[in-house]
């Protein structure tokens, strides 16, 4: 579905990233694991047309997508979650949503079909659906951006650090709802420090380090890889 062909950026002098290849089939959930500032977040943008590639070939479904608008490439069905969350703080839960299906605005029955999904993935939501989303708590500020990533039924999502800053229990049950939306038929691409328990949903992959791809494996490679563990997971 997705395959990224030797992408390398540049910020000016300093190259972000180095001749990176990474393959994602459909229906599949890969994970790049990395720490922070390794290059995930630079991956994810460049797929999503936020940043411009230096060299490389990135292709969607068959087809070179080099160039696409981030509003292009959702319509082509690659939608990012991003690290952070960036919300609307001062919008309501459902508003927030909505601007998540906004290049399919004019698609109202898909919108309300969409809308419906997504708070019977996220009930809280529907009870909070006319709460501002700066009211919720993390883990509820997180299922929101993950549900406005859905609002666009994207046939890939990319989701940037998930877990980040949430409590162990939220996050468990984050990545079960991760899981269960790849099973779904959603494809997931995942960017993730926390490779414990990234690695027990996913089915491949990538370790990011300085802009480079320096490892690569199924899920259970890389867990029982020792210098992975030793970096990532801590054992």
């Amino acid at each position: 579905m997705l395959r990224l062909t030797d992408i390398t950026v540049k910020f000016g002098a300093f190259e972000a990233l180095s001749k990176v290849n990474i393959e994602v089939f459909e229906g599949e959930l890969v994970v790049l694991l990395g720490a922070n500032g390794a290059g995930k977040s630079t991956i994810f943008n460049t797929i999503s047309g936020l940043n411009k590639l230096t060299m490389g070939d990135i292709q969607f479904n068959g087809k070179s997508v080099n160039g696409n608008s981030p509003d292009r490439m959702v319509k082509e069905g690659v939608v990012q979650c991003p690290e952070g969350k960036k919300l609307f703080p001062e919008m309501t839960v459902q508003k927030n949503l909505m601007m998540g299906g906004f290049v399919h605005r004019r698609k109202k029955a898909q919108l309300k079909d969409s809308l419906a999904e997504v708070y019977e993935i996220f009930p809280i939501l529907k009870d909070k659906h006319d709460h501002y989303a700066g009211s919720l708590s993390g883990g509820q500020q997180q299922m929101l951006a993950i549900g406005r990533a859905l609002m666009s039924k994207p046939k890939l999502i990319m989701m940037d650090e998930p877990s980040i800053g949430l409590a162990p229990l939220i996050v468990e049950q984050m990545f079960s709802i991760i899981r269960e939306i790849n099973k779904g038929g959603t494809t997931v691409l995942l960017a993730e420090q926390n490779a414990n328990a990234a690695l027990k949903i996913a089915d491949r992959g990538y370790v990011i380090e300085n802009g480079l791809v320096v490892l690569q494996g199924t899920s259970s490679e890389l867990f029982n890889n020792d210098a992975i563990r030793k970096a990532y997971i801590g054992a």
